[in-house]
């Protein structure tokens, strides 16, 4: 079996110069020595290739059209089993739904990372990446996926939910499928059979937008608060932004002064897409709502739908 490792930089790659990340710098280490500190699980044979050295919270564009291009080629290689990618944990939830989105994946692309520098005296990386070789070498694996501290995850569903904890990510029950163990993988919920959420055409036309020297449609991230006046949204509209998506408090509701900006930006055929400022748990897409959301984007979290918006407007502006 053969796993191809792909570097993105994160704190996995980190170095400290003390335990209480006095001096921390991202992105320090290379990929193919995590992977020699990671160990090789018996019978899989590890390619690296280190695409990017970069804190992710300075995740970008071209970083994930280089990613995407990346992981395409190699998951096009017959003889490839799986793709892991090594990643920074704040912008990890965002390039996972990215990759879920624009590649038509029949093999596993597993993305993992670690709260804890590799200099740190008990570094989480390590075993987060051996597992995650572990998933992607596993038959029938399919998609993109995240392991974390021994869990797996459907990385469509996944979120950071805590800042400074091993377990670190979530996915809710629908988006947790299983455990990584010593005796192995332990599942508690079925490979999906088909991958569904891709935008066809996405990745091509997002090429040729960053070759043209352009970017994806400019989708702002608004959020809804006690006080909300919609001032910044209208500075948005005013500053030619492309798409918004709210933010709103509890089950996808917002201030009555945001929600009449709001009508001024859908008059103004900007599209409008709300989703629930909470942490854990979805706005309810059942909903009737009155602002005419799509139903597909009220189940999503802002990040993420902020992203599925990006490439709806990409695709109708060819």
């Amino acid at each position: 079996m053969k796993v191809v490792v792909l570097g993105m930089g994160g704190t996995i790659a980190g170095v400290s110069d003390t335990s209480a990340l006095r001096g921390y710098r991202a992105g320090e280490v290379q990929v193919a020595e995590l992977v020699g500190t990671a160990g090789v699980p018996a019978g899989v044979e590890v390619v690296t290739e280190q695409v990017a050295q970069v804190d992710s919270k300075d995740m970008d564009e071209s970083l994930w059209l280089a990613l995407a291009l990346r992981a395409q080629h190699w998951l096009a290689q017959p003889e490839v089993t799986g793709i892991v990618v090594t990643h920074g944990t704040d912008t990890l939830e965002e390039t996972a739904f990215f990759l879920h989105s624009v590649l038509d994946l029949a093999k596993p692309l597993v993305l993992t990372g670690a709260m804890r520098p590799s200099t740190d005296a008990e570094p989480d990386g390590p075993g987060n990446l051996r597992d995650a070789i572990r998933v992607a070498a596993t038959p029938g694996a399919i998609g993109v996926l995240v392991v974390f501290a021994g869990r797996l995850f459907l990385g469509s569903a996944v979120r950071k939910v805590h800042p400074r904890r091993v377990d670190a990510f979530e996915a809710g029950d629908p988006g947790l499928l299983g455990r990584i163990t010593g005796e192995g993988l332990a599942m508690s919920a079925a490979w999906p059979r088909s991958i569904h959420g891709q935008v066809p055409g996405a990745l091509t036309a997002f090429a040729g937008r960053i070759v043209a020297g352009r970017k994806l449609p400019w989708v702002a991230w608004v959020t809804s608060h006690a006080g909300a006046t919609g001032e910044d949204v209208l500075a948005l509209l005013a500053a030619g932004v492309e798409g918004l998506v709210v933010g709103g408090t509890g089950n996808g509701m917002v201030h009555r002064r945001l929600e009449a900006a709001l009508a001024q930006a859908r008059a103004q055929g900007v599209p409008v897409v709300i989703g629930s400022r909470c942490s854990l748990g979805d706005a309810q897409s059942a909903i009737a709502r009155p602002d005419g959301a799509d139903d597909d984007d009220l189940a999503l979290q802002p990040a993420k739908a902020r992203i599925a918006l990006q490439l709806r407007l990409l695709g109708e502006s060819g």
